[in-house]
């Protein structure tokens, strides 16, 4: 399957942290994504095309022929193809370590972010958006429907970190939630055993949802770049531990690449799509990410 590719100027998360309205931020993102679609090189239309037409500004997505994509690398809206609605939940982990930021902007910020900015997608697509925040318990709720919108970015907007991350138990109680097949999207930081984030996913896949797991980190959380000795201290328990980073760096970007490429096998393997963004990562590729979800799933049904 090719990848999907975007023909866009990605948008820099530190650029639109000056956007001071959530709404305006994620209208923004979803915009310049959509108008890159728009933007992506045509191809001449056939008889082998005769019920469909290339994509234009304003169309909705889902109506994009993604299996047509996968052949020639364009858009093409289908003509006489009626879609199905989904509900979407988004799962967005607000625990102490979420607030972590080396430079720029917070893994919570960028999951902040994130989350608006698919809620915004989905809804012009009419898909009904729920929203889900957590730590070691569940924090809020918004059920899914089309007119939650607004309410979705308000909560967004005012959430705060706090609590100990913890998968196993929030994410059970969402799945008891979930009564017809979804598609959940979770936004975490992740810090738990492989195996742990295993055992929530599937829970979470129950029903047949779709699960798509969007793995957010800090670009120091992966590279260590620190310099001299001097006191590291847990977001979550609180502890505070002397380091000297020269005599750790080396074992440490080890330990933390085991980490992701055992979250990436596991979660590949059939419970989820996985993706590793830093947060320094343009948001829209995440909603090429999600479509990239869509055209896998439409392949198997």
């Amino acid at each position: 399957m090719p990848a999907l590719r975007s023909p866009t100027s990605f948008l820099d998360p530190a650029v639109l942290a000056r956007i001071d309205s959530l709404e305006l931020l994620a209208k923004t993102v979803v915009q310049g994504f959509l108008t890159g679609l728009h933007r992506a090189p045509k191809l001449g239309m056939s008889m082998d095309f005769a019920e469909h037409r290339a994509y234009m500004p304003g169309d909705d997505t889902r109506r994009i022929d993604w299996r047509l994509y996968g052949r020639t690398d364009r858009f093409y809206i289908k003509e006489f193809e009626a879609d199905t609605n989904a509900n979407v939940y988004l799962l967005l982990d607000i625990s102490r370590s979420m607030a972590f930021s080396s430079a720029g902007i917070s893994k919570l910020d960028y999951g902040r972010y994130l989350a608006a900015s698919l809620a915004y997608f989905c809804n012009r697509q009419r898909d009904r958006v729920g929203l889900v925040t957590f730590a070691n318990t569940i924090v809020n709720v918004v059920p899914p429907a089309l007119k939650h919108l607004d309410v979705v970015l308000h909560t967004i907007d005012r959430i705060e970190p706090g609590g100990q991350g913890a998968l196993r138990d929030p994410l059970r109680a969402i799945s008891e939630q979930v009564r017809r097949r979804s598609i959940v999207v979770l936004i975490s930081d992740l810090y738990e055993e492989p195996v742990a984030v295993l055992q929530a996913a599937t829970m979470l896949r129950g029903s047949g949802n779709d699960l798509i797991v969007f793995h957010i980190l800090d670009p120091a959380e992966r590279e260590f770049p620190f310099d001299g000795a001097g006191t590291f201290e847990d977001l979550e328990s609180g502890e505070r531990i002397p380091i000297v980073p020269e005599q750790l760096r080396d074992e440490y970007r080890r330990l933390v690449a085991e980490h992701i490429t055992s979250l990436s096998s596991m979660l590949g393997a059939g419970a989820a799509d996985y993706a590793l963004f830093d947060t320094s990562t343009p948001l829209d590729y995440a909603l090429f990410r999600f479509l990239s979800n869509r055209l896998r799933a439409s392949r198997v049904r």
